[in-house]
Order: structure tokens, then C-alpha cells, then sequence
């Protein structure tokens, strides 16, 4: 019995050992959405328990966990309104449960095939769902100075985004639509994170394909875009 109770009391404070001290981090990334990130207190740049992502209204878009620095465990992603999209499960990278797109979706696919009625097809899926889950392409645009007059009640963004058959972006454009005029930006594929660059690809009978994916987006008025 002692021998037993020496080992509790050794494992106790191994495991003491291992626990770390963390603070609550907050970042706002972007106009609508802030991040509330649980990190290291001894290194700020470790995400380390809990993250989640809320907008100004405080409703949830993305909540889950970081094991050293890496997302782990099955996250949950809504949309603005607080709906759940997706459920996915970063440990074993496996898409528990996404969320049935209707006509109503801000999304659009696009194949470089004639379909036939007898063709089986998938569209291509984003770990963090249909909102959070684009919101770093979205992000990283900003209109330049010089169009920054346009009209905001005339004009919207499109955000094309080409995934490979083996579900990489191979193309990333911004749209920018003002009553007739059209201007297309080339945007860097070469993301900052390699999780963005990163989804599983559309399917058509069983095998994959390359897919465009077309996002319609509002210009707000500093020059950033929002999803819809």
C-alpha cells in the first residue's frame, strides 16, 4: 500500500510539472470577429487550451483547442448567426459533420467539365466551414487607394479560389464589381498559414477534381471585405 501511494503521489507532481500556466490573449481579425486565445504565460506565441472566435455581438464562430501551439481535438464552426457548419476533428484530420449548403449560400462551384444528369459530384470542403473557415482569404484583401471612392450600395467583391484535384489552392483572384466595371487582383496562393492552403478537393464519381470556388462578398467601407 505505501509503495502505491508514493507512486500516486509521484505521479501527482510529474503532472504538475507538465501544467502551465496560461492567459487569456485577444485579437480582433477583422471588423466583425474577435479571437479570445488561451497562451503560455512563459511564451505568449504558444496557443496552449481553449480558442474562440466571437463576433461583437459575442455569438460563436469557431471554438476548440491548441496542444502545443497545434489544433487538437474536434473543433466546432457556426456562421455569423450562431448556426453550426461543421464539426471537425483535427487530431485525426476527419470532417465529422458538415452542415447542408442550400440555395441561399453566398458559395458558388464551378468545374472545368460538361456535367451529365448520371454524374456523381462533392464540392470541396474547408476545415473551419463556410464562414470561418474562408475568412483568411477574405482577409487578406484590401482595396487599394485609388478605388476606395467607389460606391459601397453598387459594388461587391468575388473571391475565386481554385482548389487542385489534390485539394491545394492553386489560384487565389479578388473580383471587384462597380456597376460596369470590373477590376480582377492576382492574390498570393503562398498563404501564411499552411492549413489555408489546404482542403479536401471536390469529387466527381468517386475520383477527385480541381474546383472554383466563388465567394460573394461586401466592401466595407475601409476598404476590407466581408463575408455575407
Amino acid at each position: 500500500m505505501k509503495s502505491i501511494t508514493l507512486l500516486i503521489v509521484a505521479l501527482f507532481y510529474l503532472n504538475a510539472g507538465f501544467a502551465q500556466e496560461t492567459t487569456i490573449h485577444k485579437h480582433r481579425l477583422n471588423n466583425q470577429i474577435i479571437e479570445k486565445i488561451s497562451v503560455l504565460k512563459s511564451n505568449k506565441g504558444i496557443r496552449q487550451g481553449l480558442y474562440q472566435a466571437v463576433t461583437d455581438k459575442n455569438i460563436a464562430v469557431a471554438s476548440g483547442n491548441f496542444l502545443n501551439d497545434k489544433k487538437t481535438g474536434v473543433w466546432h464552426f457556426y456562421d455569423r448567426h450562431g448556426h453550426l457548419l461543421q464539426n471537425y476533428d483535427y487530431t485525426n484530420k476527419a470532417l465529422l459533420f458538415e452542415a447542408v449548403e442550400d440555395t441561399t449560400s453566398n458559395l458558388r462551384y464551378f468545374v472545368d467539365k460538361l456535367l451529365t444528369d448520371t454524374d456523381h459530384t462533392t464540392k470541396p470542403v474547408k476545415a473551419g466551414g463556410r464562414y470561418f473557415g474562408y475568412l483568411p482569404y477574405v482577409n487578406a484583401f484590401k482595396l487599394p487607394a485609388n478605388l476606395m471612392d467607389i460606391s459601397r450600395i453598387v459594388s461587391y467583391a468575388v473571391v475565386e479560389l481554385l482548389v487542385s484535384p489534390g485539394g491545394r489552392l492553386a489560384d487565389f483572384k479578388v473580383h471587384i464589381f462597380s456597376g460596369n466595371y470590373e477590376k480582377v487582383f492576382n492574390m498570393n496562393t503562398d498563404m501564411p498559414n499552411e492549413e489555408d492552403k489546404v482542403f479536401i478537393p471536390a469529387t466527381l464519381n468517386g475520383e477527385p477534381i480541381g474546383c472554383r470556388i466563388m465567394i460573394k462578398c461586401n466592401i466595407d467601407y475601409d476598404g476590407g471585405l466581408e463575408l455575407l
